[in-house]
């Protein structure tokens, strides 16, 4: 998670982009913005580093020659190594220009911000902030009342809803930078993360962590019962464990995660050839020990599904104790769950 309260802004500036029917090239600011003062910097810092809360995944840049050839990845090098400011977010702009041929690519503005320490995890970065703002937002705006005059106009502008396209370069030499990305659910082009920023999943704790389970509940809901019985109640269950592992733990351990979860040696020996198998599928090789990821097991959990779904009358929402609701027959051939319970709500 990003703790942005501390954070720093030390330069701003944005382009401005057209869309590729326009013929136009980018419209290119010479200096950097200078903000008036601290409420002013606190309001840039909620817009535009809050967003990034919410991310459960990080990404790497990637070039399949030479990362030195990745266009974005230079242009952040430099500026991370003290090369002027303005000159590379021109470049950006420039760089976001050439890949946006697609007639569907709208234009919008392009936003360049150099921060200081950005917390992300239990780490302190300096970081870079690269936005590109297609649509904007109307707001009311309110001035002195002159001459009896009420001063009221609408504007439009930028607020803190989710960004269409945005990139937050964490500087982290040890392991290569990160990078979080956003990016809008139904955009028509590819062109942002494959052509403008290159890049792949990074492998580190917090792609092991989504991966991981990713896997176990695939290989709960699809591989286990075509080779195992196992009934609805059943299935739940070894979900809620699966994600109680993860919650109740600071550090992943494959053996103990399946002697406590999968529990069975037949159930274990399909997980080892379903995860044989997903992993080609995926091209990704999944770690046996990693430090879990808990903003990955909040986001992850959502998709876990605890929830029975019983004919079209009822939904019984299992989260804990699986032995206290029973499966039967009755003498006619009715099915039915029996349901123990202290309290009633």
């Amino acid at each position: 998670m990003i703790e942005y309260e501390l954070a720093r802004i030390n330069k701003l500036i944005y382009h401005r982009l057209h869309d590729v029917e326009s013929d136009l090239a980018p419209e290119l600011n010479e200096s950097a913005y200078f903000r008036a003062d601290e409420s002013e910097d606190e309001a840039l810092r909620r817009i535009f580093l809050k967003p990034f809360n919410q991310v459960a995944q990080t990404q790497e840049f990637t070039h399949p020659v030479a990362l030195e050839l990745n266009p974005l990845f230079s242009l952040c090098k430099s500026m991370e190594l003290g090369q002027d400011f303005v000159f590379c977010s021109k470049g950006m702009a420039k760089h976001l220009h050439d890949v946006s041929r697609h007639p569907a690519i709208p234009g919008g503005d392009l936003f360049v911000i150099q921060f200081q320490d950005v917390t992300f995890g239990n780490a302190v970065f300096d970081a870079l902030g690269i936005y590109k703002i297609e649509n904007k937002d109307f707001f009311i705006e309110t001035s002195e009342v002159i001459t009896g005059e009420t001063g009221l106009r609408f504007r439009k502008g930028i607020g803190s809803k989710k960004f269409e396209k945005a990139l937050l370069v964490l500087f982290s030499e040890d392991t290569g930078y990160t990078l979080l990305p956003l990016e809008k659910a139904g955009g028509e082009t590819e062109y942002w993360t494959r052509d403008f920023v290159g890049a792949q999943s990074k492998n580190d704790h917090i792609n092991h962590t989504n991966a991981v389970l990713t896997l176990t509940k695939n290989f709960v809901t699809q591989q286990y019962p075509e080779q195992f019985e196992i009934n609805k109640a059943d299935q739940i269950d070894l979900l809620n464990r699966s994600v109680d592992f993860f919650k109740k733990n600071e550090t992943f351990d494959k053996r103990s995660f399946e002697q406590e979860v999968l529990q069975d040696a037949e159930v274990i020996r399909s997980f080892h050839e379903y995860n044989k198998q997903y992993s080609e599928e995926v091209n990704w090789e999944l770690a046996d020990h990693f430090e879990i990821s808990q903003q990955a097991v909040k986001k992850q959990q959502r998709i876990f599904k605890s929830v029975l779904k019983l004919d079209k009358n009822f939904h019984i929402y299992i989260h804990g104790n699986r032995s206290l609701i029973e499966q039967g027959t009755d003498p006619d051939g009715r099915k039915f769950y029996k349901i123990y319970y202290e309290n009633e709500a």
